[in-house]
């Protein structure tokens, strides 16, 4: 006999990743159109309320900190009022880098959705994998290549169009 409690949870949490990650998605597609590097990130409570969305803009800041991630941490942080976000999750479009991860750790985020892998920056897994470091006091769950495809074209094309 099968148990389709697990099935039927399971195609659930892949609804709720991918409405997110669409979310995530129109923020990465602002962020293109100011000519800021196409990430975006959405913070999802524990109750699945949308805490905070946010796209770079270390250009539009002149602020080397001001990735997705770090701006939808810094929003959802402001609105619970406790730089703890025990039981949240963040939707980035892609991989976060070795400064996001950091935050993410410190802010005790349970589980990290990412599109496409960084390999050049990455810290969920592709260069470095902070999530599995028991050197950290916090381990956040990773899952990855939630519409991949989509978030790498849109990364792909932003680059292809600036050379």
């Amino acid at each position: 006999m099968v148990d389709m409690r697990g099935g039927i949870k399971l195609f659930v949490m892949l609804m709720d990743h991918h409405h997110y990650m669409h979310q995530a998605l129109d923020e990465a597609r602002i962020a293109a159109e100011m000519n800021e590097v196409p990430v975006g990130a959405v913070v999802v409570g524990p109750e699945g309320q949308i805490l905070s969305k946010a796209h770079n803009e270390t250009i539009h800041q002149c602020d080397p900190s001001a990735h997705a991630e770090v701006l939808a941490l810094r929003r959802a942080a402001a609105k619970v009022r406790n730089y703890r976000l025990l039981g949240s999750c963040i939707y980035v479009t892609v991989e976060p880098c070795v400064m996001c991860m950091g935050m993410i750790i410190h802010a005790r985020i349970s589980r990290v959705v990412y599109g496409t892998p960084d390999p050049k920056w990455g810290a969920a897994g592709s260069l470095y994998d902070f999530s599995k470091d028991v050197r950290f006091n916090h381990q956040p769950e990773i899952v990855s290549g939630v519409f991949a495809d989509q978030c790498c074209r849109l990364m792909r094309d932003f680059f292809v169009c600036r050379r």
